[in-house]
């Protein structure tokens, strides 16, 4: 069972213009083999395929509790690219192409099939699929793999990062560095207590700290990097016993919040007449909203 919230976890920026390609590069953070697709649905599967949920509860609370979070990542990438792909076109009779500028750009599926919107697939619009899930029932393995994944998520984020300056793909980017070294290094954690080995030791991977990018420093600054949400009302609190501690960067000691990040509005996406997108005109969505007000 989940619970929604109508906000994103983060407020992003208005762009000024549309950035179309750059959105295509962003793709890649929703739905590539290091996306948050993959993300959500390994840490998903691998709590609802748990064994021995009630005698390892604190690692099974860990997963569940990751997996939640990753789903508003998703939303997170999702509004990144619908924001940056906003006024790449303008309305026109369908004689006068209006779509035209759309035809040379990286990634057309952006035009064809989802009005200018996110979709569940990467950078070159291939789709994302279950292959990418790993959910093996041995949990040392499923550990070590989700440290594998959030490290090679890192390094495609700070590849996107290295593409383009765009500001709002940059202060998604900043704050998922910053919550994906957060998993990271709670996975590393959950692995000590059942092997011994120092696996935060490994970290950061790539050996770059997210001091050095302003957007992630931001949220480090505001000690983001040492707080594990807990996104549930009543369930998931064993995750205090692994998320515990001195944190890796030495600034203080590690804390469970309870309840989500104050976060930010969601974007309202105008109307793309050129698209059919909602396909209502503005004086038939003016009467349903008076309509909708009435009843």
């Amino acid at each position: 069972m989940y619970l929604r919230i109508d906000r994103l976890q983060i407020e992003l920026p208005q762009p000024k213009e549309p950035d179309p390609n750059a959105a295509a590069a962003v793709q890649e953070l929703l739905g590539g083999r290091f996306g948050e697709m993959s993300t959500l649905m390994n840490y998903t599967y691998q709590s609802f395929n748990f064994r021995g949920r009630d005698k390892l509860r604190p690692y099974y609370d860990l997963i569940a509790n990751i997996a939640t979070e990753e789903l508003g990542h998703i939303e997170l990438v999702a509004a990144t690219v619908n924001l940056m792909l906003t006024g790449t076109t303008k309305p026109g009779a369908p004689e006068t192409a209006p779509l035209a500028p759309a035809v040379n750009l990286r990634n057309t599926h952006h035009f064809i099939a989802t009005a200018q919107t996110a979709f569940v697939g990467n950078s070159m619009g291939a789709f994302w699929h279950g292959d990418y899930v790993f959910s093996s029932g041995n949990l040392v393995l499923d550990l070590l793999h989700n440290f594998f994944l959030e490290c090679g998520a890192r390094l495609h984020k700070i590849r996107v990062y290295e593409m383009t300056t765009n500001p709002v793909a940059r202060e998604m980017i900043g704050y998922l560095l910053v919550r994906g070294g957060v998993h990271a290094t709670a996975y590393a954690k959950a692995l000590e207590t059942l092997t011994g080995v120092q696996v935060t030791k490994l970290l950061p991977i790539p050996n770059i700290e997210n001091s050095k990018f302003p957007e992630a420093r931001k949220y480090e600054n505001m000690g983001v990097h040492r707080r594990l949400y807990r996104f549930s009302p009543e369930d998931y609190k064993e995750i205090a016993r692994i998320w515990r501690g001195p944190s890796p960067t030495g600034d203080g000691e590690l804390e469970v919040v309870d309840g989500p990040p104050a976060g930010g509005p969601v974007p309202d996406l105008p109307e793309v007449p050129e698209e059919f997108a909602p396909g209502l005109a503005p004086e038939e969505i003016a009467e349903l909203a008076k309509k909708l007000a009435a009843s």
